[in-house]
């Protein structure tokens, strides 16, 4: 079985469902030791196990991406133990609700805009060094076609968006001509995912596409790499 991606290290968040943790299993499948990050450790000890099972490698570490100093201890844990990260996918993030801008709550605007953006740029600065390191440093980021599309009641998530691919933009663009890193947006599309089932509650499941078609298309680009400010949709 071809492991194209084969002592290399990957670290994927928002990895215990959905396309978080297909994209973790496709990776692991690849070959790359793939570090798991979510909240909930029993999800990701079930994403651990399916990587095991398909005789690939992975190490769980739960955390709150939101709480101080998680990304820190998660960084020097993981540079403790490996000295580069080959590809990290920046996949967690918080849909909130949906609502008309004047009636968007203050303080759910803040959680959204803590995970969204703040803790995606903490992830990218923590492990910044690592991906240097590298030889082909890759950081793909979720995103999503409202953040460059507004849609009636989805401002605070749109936002969201738009704010992180800007970020994600600007390193790659920081980092293209003094570096190996490369970073892509990867627009999922319609998928099969909880977040969906909560923002179209009365969609069919299975009129969208499955988690494992965003994943495999994330591995794609991690194995064959891409140019600098690479960004696609998946149709």
């Amino acid at each position: 079985m071809a492991r194209p991606l084969a002592n290399q290290l990957a670290l994927v968040t928002g990895a215990s469902r959905g396309i978080g943790a297909a994209t973790a299993i496709a990776l692991g499948a690849a070959g790359a030791h793939v570090v798991l990050t979510a909240r909930t450790a029993k999800d990701l000890e079930a994403v651990e196990e399916t990587i095991f099972d398909a005789g690939g490698s992975a190490t769980i570490a739960p955390l709150d991406l939101t709480q101080t100093d998680s990304i820190a201890r998660l960084a020097a844990a993981v540079g403790e133990r490996w000295q580069a990260l080959d590809v990290l996918v920046l996949n967690a993030a918080m849909l909130g609700s949906l609502a008309a801008v004047p009636a968007i709550d203050a303080k759910e605007l803040a959680q959204v805009l803590t995970l969204n953006v703040s803790a995606q740029v903490a992830m990218i600065q923590a492990f910044d060094p690592m991906l240097r390191k590298a030889a082909a440093g890759k950081v793909i980021g979720l995103t999503s076609s409202v953040g460059r599309n507004p849609r009636a009641y989805w401002g605070a998530y749109g936002a969201s968006k738009a704010a992180f691919e800007t970020m994600l933009g600007a390193y790659g663009d920081e980092t293209a001509d003094i570096s190996q890193i490369r970073t892509a947006i990867v627009d999922p599309g319609a998928t099969r995912t909880k977040m969906r089932a909560r923002a179209y509650p009365g969609e069919a499941p299975e009129s969208v596409k499955p988690p494992e078609t965003v994943a495999d298309r994330i591995v794609a680009l991690a194995v064959a790499g891409f140019e600098a400010g690479h960004r696609e949709r998946v149709g």
